[in-house]
């Protein structure tokens, strides 16, 4: 620790990175004997923008040494299907031709991290980046554990650190916003980058691949889709995103979710067209997005029923018993076979495309709680559905916007049938909002 703590200082003053983002995951002793520097890069899949990696380039100059950059595909991550693996290995397929550029060295090696990290002791020490969910704790947990090299770990894929913006799980936006702008301007700081100075030699070199869906995966393909969003879609954001039928929002939600693409990034471009329109935007990346990794850092039982409010526990179980009018298994949801045409199409884009519309998510997650024999079979089938098709699943976000539909994050609205006082979606208040016609026929199975 003695050694390291001047090292992360000399890096902090290179790179300007703040300190907050950076938490020593194991002390040990610097390895100066070793032939390189290890990023161990997980969460962040990008050469751009990327707080870990550039953290590590400048330990590597400090000691005089080259980066080695490894990635881990294992092929057992929970419920991931080969729609996200093939959007993914897009996406560090580019990501490996821009490092290699950087004069980076770039590895894949197949299998579990936790078994593959522990034995690279032969580093002078490991950076990586943040995950929260539970699989990705453990990783780093397990991992840290079993070295003796030091590994730093930082946030790159969040504005505002989740534990520098609160210390505890928040009850909703309301409690956490002011919070988050008493910090943002600290970190709404473009990110200094620069190639190492000893370039190292690539050994492995990815496959260029397509995904083959309507989303194209990689940081390029990101840029695109925001600068898009900017000249197009920005101006009328605040009016659009709730109007499904003219896919009015960013789009982003995958990207963000494989780290394609850095939130500060996106917030930067944002900031550049101030609008009323820009301020929701960045209310939703920042504040909200920032809820959901929130929810998911502080709350253990996040992918579970339990995770929702007392109130919303309560105002369920006392409508437990309410007649229910539709009756849908989780096999006929997935098949889109329910009498709700509107529904079907919300579960028809998700199918196709691997994402759905904001606001059709959230009338879409309701109409499961009314058409399911349980409030809890009802939550567990969003959250396999949402998992299972959207390119963003096994995300805070999905997590905490499917918890959403339950009453997490919402007060108590006008009590009523099966959902007491949760708040309820129905199909007319669809018809009141947009052409909701038009939507059905671009979404038709």
């Amino acid at each position: 620790m003695n050694e390291l703590l001047p090292l992360l200082e000399k890096i902090s003053s290179a790179s300007g990175i703040m300190p907050s983002r950076r938490k020593i995951l194991r002390s040990g002793t610097i390895r100066r004997e070793a032939s390189s520097v290890l990023y161990w890069m997980q969460a962040s899949q990008r050469a751009e923008t990327n707080h870990a990696l550039e953290d590590a380039i400048n330990a590597a100059d400090i000691l005089k040494k080259p980066l080695t950059v490894l990635f881990c595909l294992y092929n057992a991550y929970p419920e991931a299907q080969k729609s996200h693996y093939d959007f993914m290995l897009e996406g560090l397929s580019e990501t490996a031709s821009t490092l290699s550029r950087r004069g980076i060295n770039f590895i894949l090696e197949k299998g579990n991290p936790s078994e593959i990290i522990p034995t690279k002791q032969d580093y002078a020490l490991i950076f990586t980046d943040c995950g929260y969910t539970k699989i990705q704790k453990c990783w780093r947990e397990t991992i840290s554990k079993n070295l003796t090299v030091p590994m730093i770990q930082l946030e790159s894929d969040i504005i505002v650190p989740v534990e520098e913006a609160s210390g505890k799980e928040e009850f909703a936006a309301r409690t956490l916003r002011p919070k988050i702008h008493r910090k943002l301007e600290e970190y709404l700081i473009p990110l200094k980058e620069k190639n190492p100075q000893i370039k190292s030699s690539a050994d492995h070199k990815l496959p260029e691949l397509k995904a083959g869906l309507q989303f194209r995966g990689g940081a390029k393909n990101a840029m695109e889709r925001l600068k898009l969003f900017i000249q197009a879609k920005l101006k009328s954001y605040q009016d659009d995103r709730n109007h499904p039928e003219l896919d009015g929002t960013s789009q982003l939600s995958p990207y963000l979710h494989f780290g394609q693409i850095s939130p500060l990034t996106v917030a930067l471009e944002i900031r550049k067209n101030p609008s009323e329109s820009a301020e929701a935007f960045l209310e939703e990346l920042t504040v909200r997005r920032e809820l959901a990794i929130n929810f998911v850092h502080y709350n253990k039982n996040y992918d579970s029923y339990s995770s929702l409010p007392d109130w919303a526990l309560k105002t369920l179980e006392k409508h437990s018993g309410d007649k229910r009018q539709w009756f849908y298994t989780r096999e006929e949801f997935e098949a889109a076979g329910t009498h709700d045409d509107a529904w079907n199409s919300a579960q028809v884009q998700m199918m196709r495309d691997g994402w759905m519309s904001s606001y059709m998510r959230m009338y879409w997650g309701k109409k499961i709680l009314e058409w399911s024999r349980t409030a809890e079979e009802a939550f567990e089938t969003a959250l396999y559905l949402n998992n299972k098709y959207e390119l963003d699943g096994r995300d805070p976000n999905g997590y905490a916007g499917v918890a959403w539909c339950f009453g997490k994050h919402d007060r108590p609205w006008g009590e009523r049938e099966i959902f007491g006082t949760v708040r309820f979606m129905s199909y007319n208040g669809l018809k009141g909002k947009f052409d909701l016609q038009a939507y059905i026929e671009k979404n038709k199975s």
